[in-house]
């Protein structure tokens, strides 16, 4: 069976959203600089991330600097600008891919910094780059159910050790063609964090509602993006197939319900250029309405979603209608409505 599930929220908002960014800024050339030998070995011409991925930098995390500790800085700028104090959060999800370790979570760690009480529930979800959306959608229903009040959804992303391992691995001299592009999309990678608080529209007038949106699955596609801390494989072409497959039929799909083709903004999931300029042709977006962080920033996963919204809050309006939308590994493909 196909179909999109969908939810809608009547009595939740948007208080707050906040990112952390790394002082450390490692720009494509640095990249392409340390591979400079596989790149001359291998046929392939210099400026690859600027011309295949429309990628110039991103972000890592210099001395000093952690995910973790940014995260909790992300987070209480959120809780401060919501005006939420740390004892009233009832929820903590935390929706990073990276972990240090298997156990414990990584939201134990953060709910301990941020100061939160015994009474919060916290755990981890993981969904690939879907994971803050989906955080969204569960603290929001939770919310909606009257379990807790306010809710804190976090995410810090780490992309020093894969990108070291990956470009010592591209060195060996058995790396082919097949092999480099196989790991081309971990090059793109980029650190940050990010933090959203959700409380109740009827205690909070000056939020942003959190309407509802949809999600969709294509499973059958599980094995196109394989990734842990010691490299990210992928099949470029057929992720890109099947993820615009999945969004253009959950676009379609979910078109009479929501009306989506004139909304103020689209926040999707930063990538790269390829995959943004596909699924603004796919859906029929207006370019203009579509901004990017990837340029400068990578694909920080997870922490795209909100670090663009976060940048992007400052343009927009009361009543403004905006989409978080973006594809996650497995593949699975979330929109979430926002009313500004």
């Amino acid at each position: 069976m196909t179909g999109n599930a969908t939810t809608r929220f009547t009595n939740v908002s948007l208080l707050s959203v906040a990112s952390a960014l790394p002082s450390r800024i490692t720009t494509s050339d640095d990249i392409e600089g340390r591979l400079s030998g596989a790149l001359s070995r291998l046929g392939l011409k210099g400026g690859l991330l600027r011309r295949v991925a429309g990628v110039d930098a991103r972000r890592n995390w210099a001395e000093g600097e952690s995910a973790d500790a940014a995260t909790v800085q992300a987070g209480e700028q959120a809780l401060s600008e919501a005006g939420v104090q740390p004892g009233d959060v009832g929820l903590l999800i935390n929706t990073s891919v990276t972990r240090k370790h298997l156990e414990p979570s990584v939201a134990v760690r953060l709910h301990h910094e941020l100061g939160l009480p015994t009474s919060a529930v916290n755990f981890d979800v993981a969904n690939a780059c879907l994971g803050f959306v989906n955080g969204m959608s569960l603290a929001a229903g939770m919310i909606e159910s009257g379990q807790i009040r306010y809710a804190i959804v976090v995410n810090g992303e780490d992309a020093d050790d894969i990108q070291v391992n990956t470009i010592d691995r591209l060195l060996g001299e058995d790396v082919d063609r097949s092999d480099f592009l196989s790991e081309f999309a971990t090059l793109t990678l980029g650190s940050g964090s990010a933090a959203a608080v959700l409380g109740r529209s009827d205690e909070h007038p000056e939020g942003h509602r959190i309407l509802g949106g949809v999600t969709r699955a294509a499973t059958q596609f599980h094995d196109l993006c394989v990734g842990s801390a010691d490299g990210m494989y992928t099949n470029a072409k057929e992720l890109l197939k099947g993820g615009l497959d999945l969004v253009v039929s959950a676009w379609k799909e979910a078109a009479p319900d929501w009306n989506w083709a004139k909304m103020d903004r689209y926040i999707t999931h930063q990538v790269s250029s390829v995959h943004t300029d596909a699924i603004v042709k796919a859906a029929g977006l207006d370019a203009t309405r579509v901004p990017t962080t990837y340029p400068r920033l990578g694909n920080v996963g997870p922490a795209s979603i909100p670090i663009t919204l976060a940048e992007e809050q400052a343009s927009l309006s009361r009543g403004d209608r905006v989409l978080l939308m973006g594809v996650g590994s497995g593949l699975n493909t979330a929109m979430m409505e926002l009313a500004w």
